[in-house]
């Protein structure tokens, strides 16, 4: 698989959190060859936030992990996840796939059954092979380790064409907190919240409530800004893990705050930039709407337009798309307030094309691998920023092919 041309130029060398562990194996859940099972083991009293797809057709891990957040943090806690079978729209056998892993990782590692956090990722519909990777659950086990992090990353893919992970160290009244999370994504992404899942630990001391809280407004601007295709999935997981073992409590901490923000950022951002067939990374910036929400709006009207990204992977500095999207997206616009840049450029102002619009120069920015394409309504203080990437002929190849 050809690697996406947007990618980090290397993976970052990620350090061990303490109080987890990680080991993968390969089940052949439908891969031949390659790890598609990873196990994360977490010390007793390990807080866990979530956040998950809102699709009316969620999957059965997506359910059961729903059901399971906010209990007793007392006892250690567990995240497998395999990819190459999503578990998803499979009736009652996927409730009784999640529950039979979760009670055969329990079995076999003393960790509640309540704080076994399972999730699957790819083809929906079809049964989960679930006894392939219960075969593997001693194995996981045995081969945990504190360096196995980067090898997770590279178990859950599915049609991503590099393993993401982003890491940060923050200090805290004098002592250092640390921050890894890993992530997977490519298609079928969109807000609410972009087949998209996310692992992210932390050695840092905090309550279950102020985590979900935090983790709930983080990604409120940071997953749920990022879309590939306009369509959200059924099995869209993200979980934070925060062990403690620091010692340090970071509850109401700004710069611990950040440093997450960041983490988050940089994982959805590379979730757009291995899109699918993607040439470009895209940021789409509209200010002056009467609020957040329609600015919200207008962006994702832009971000999701198969029009506006066919253009972009065209290079073709077609601003009336721009115009369109707008038009169409719902929130409150008046065409002769309406402004449009590509990068410093300015195409379109006042409702009009700008008076020193030239063609050339918005044809030769258009050739950059990344982009930013900025709109002013000229109504209001409302502003939004959501990530995106190009239309290409390689988005149709891959999900033309993805079951065959």
């Amino acid at each position: 698989m050809t690697v996406s041309p947007l990618a980090p130029a290397k993976f970052p060398d990620l350090p061990e959190i303490g109080g987890v562990t990680f080991a993968t194996t390969a089940a052949g859940v439908k891969y031949q060859g390659r790890a598609d099972v990873m196990l994360a083991l977490m010390t007793a009293g390990t807080t866990i936030a979530g956040v998950f797809t809102r699709s009316a057709t969620r999957a059965a891990p997506v359910l059961d992990c729903q059901a399971k957040l906010g209990g007793d943090s007392a006892g250690s806690a567990a995240v497998l996840v395999n990819s190459g079978n999503a578990n998803a729209f499979t009736g009652r056998s996927g409730a009784d796939s999640v529950a039979a892993l979760a009670d055969a990782v329990a079995r076999q590692t003393s960790v509640p059954q309540s704080r076994v956090f399972t999730a699957s990722t790819g083809v929906i519909g079809e049964p989960l092979p679930h006894e392939r990777i219960i075969a593997k659950i001693s194995e996981l086990h045995a081969n945990q380790s504190g360096r196995g992090m980067e090898d997770a990353a590279k178990a859950i893919m599915t049609t991503d064409t590099f393993a993401k992970a982003a890491t940060a160290e923050v200090d805290i009244d004098g002592k250092k907190v640390k921050i890894a999370g890993i992530a997977k994504g490519s298609g079928m992404i969109a807000p609410d919240m972009a087949t998209m899942l996310v692992y992210i630990f932390t050695d840092a001391a905090i309550g279950q409530g102020d985590l979900q809280t935090l983790l709930s407004d983080l990604n409120a601007r940071t997953f749920n800004c990022i879309t590939v295709d306009s369509d959200t999935s059924t099995s869209d997981t993200l979980l934070v893990a925060a062990t403690g073992t620091s010692g340090v409590d970071v509850t109401g901490h700004a710069d611990f705050a950040e440093a997450l923000h960041k983490i988050m950022r940089n994982l959805a951002h590379q979730v757009v930039r291995d899109g699918e067939g993607a040439t470009k990374f895209v940021e789409v910036r509209v200010t002056g709407a009467q609020d957040d929400a329609d600015a919200h709006k207008v962006a994702l009207a832009i971000a999701n337009s198969p029009l506006v990204k066919t253009a972009i992977a065209g290079e073709d500095a077609n601003w009336g798309r721009v115009v369109m999207a707008v038009g169409k997206s719902g929130a409150a616009a008046d065409r002769d307030r309406l402004s449009i840049r590509f990068g410093e450029i300015t195409v379109a102002e006042n409702g009009w094309r700008a008076p020193d619009y030239l063609e050339e120069a918005a044809s030769a920015y258009m050739k950059n691998p990344e982009l930013e394409l900025g709109v002013d309504l000229g109504l209001g203080t409302g502003e939004s920023t959501v990530w995106t990437c190009d239309l290409t002929h390689g988005y149709i190849t891959i999900n033309a092919d993805y079951r065959s």
